[in-house]
């Protein structure tokens, strides 16, 4: 006779085919789980939402810094001027002084606060900036939707207008300008608007071309609106967002060419208090040691640039 089984074997022998509990898991279900249940040292843990739930300074630094700066200039722009002294005023007796309790950022060789010329020239070169941006951006959104909307010949010859000024790079197209038409401060703004206007004009027939062909441009069609009016009230308001950050990194660009035309001696004209010409003065002096006199404007310079590039950039990413 044969051996009898052992029950107890039989039992733990025996596979269960009854179907698990509702609320069991297989081993190691579950994101940052072990075997064991136990978090898994070596998996991210679930983060899903854990970005929207940041401040916005963690999530957007750039664009809070590029905000913070520019609102630090406009501030200075706005109330500066009413509480330092005039910019002309010279004083042959306290010439070349390094800064002070008295004079923050010392004065040039004809005694002239230096810091009072920063804070006048921060209401000129920002209002400059803005100006600037917004007409090339209006003009150039103007003439964008006209060439993408109607094209045909006028998208053929407006483009064509376009490259021919395109094919100069934008300070030298504005250089050329500026030494035709003279170097006043309007004509200074104008030759640079007409340098940046191309960029709006290309981005915003790309943005029309796509526009145009949507779904809601055939119901204003089928409402009875005009072409023009289509265009105009329809289509343009929804192409503007690469244009209004394209405006952002142009004001940065226009702040670059009016001081860098200054610089050359072809722009805004001394005794302007304009952070260009300041640095044109100034920088003889830094061979001799002198180094606030241009050090100062030029760093503002630098940092006004750079609060609308923070500005435009993040925008961008944004796809605004």
């Amino acid at each position: 006779m044969g051996r009898p089984a052992d029950p107890s074997r039989q039992e733990g022998e025996h596979v269960s085919t009854a179907d698990p509990a509702p609320d069991a898991k297989p081993s190691g279900f579950g994101r940052g789980s072990g075997d064991d249940g136990k978090s898994d040292p070596f998996e991210a843990p679930e983060i899903a939402g854990e970005t929207t739930r940041l401040p916005l300074w963690r999530r957007k630094p750039l664009l809070i810094a590029g905000f913070v700066i520019l609102t630090a200039f406009v501030l200075l722009a706005v109330f500066g001027p009413l509480f330092v002294s005039d910019p002309r005023v010279t004083d042959t007796a306290n010439t070349y002084e390094a800064p002070s309790p008295d004079h923050w950022f010392g004065t040039d060789k004809f005694g002239r606060d230096v810091f009072a010329r920063a804070v006048h020239a921060a209401r000129l070169d920002i209002t400059i900036g803005i100006v600037i941006a917004m007409a090339a951006m209006v003009v150039g959104s103007t003439i964008g939707v006209v060439s993408g909307y109607f094209g045909g010949w006028v998208d053929e010859g407006l483009m064509r207008i376009t490259d021919v000024v395109l094919a100069f790079p934008g300070f030298v197209l504005a250089l050329i300008l500026v030494a035709a038409i003279g170097n006043t401060i309007p004509n200074v703004i104008i030759a640079v608007t007409i340098a940046y206007i191309p960029y709006f004009i290309r981005l915003t027939r790309a943005q029309v071309l796509s526009e145009r062909e949507l779904e809601y441009v055939d119901g204003a069609k089928l409402a009875g609106n005009g072409r023009w009016r289509i265009a105009f009230r329809h289509v343009l308001p929804n192409s503007m967002g690469p244009s209004v950050v394209q405006a952002a990194l142009v004001a940065g660009w226009a702040i670059l060419t009016v001081a860098g035309l200054a610089f050359l001696g072809v722009g805004i004209r001394p005794p302007t208090a304009e952070w260009g010409v300041m640095v044109a003065e100034g920088a003889p002096d830094i061979m001799t040691g002198q180094w606030w006199t241009a050090l100062f404007a030029g760093g503002m310079i630098v940092l006004a640039a750079m609060a609308f590039q923070f500005i435009g950039d993040d925008l961008g990413a944004e796809g605004v």
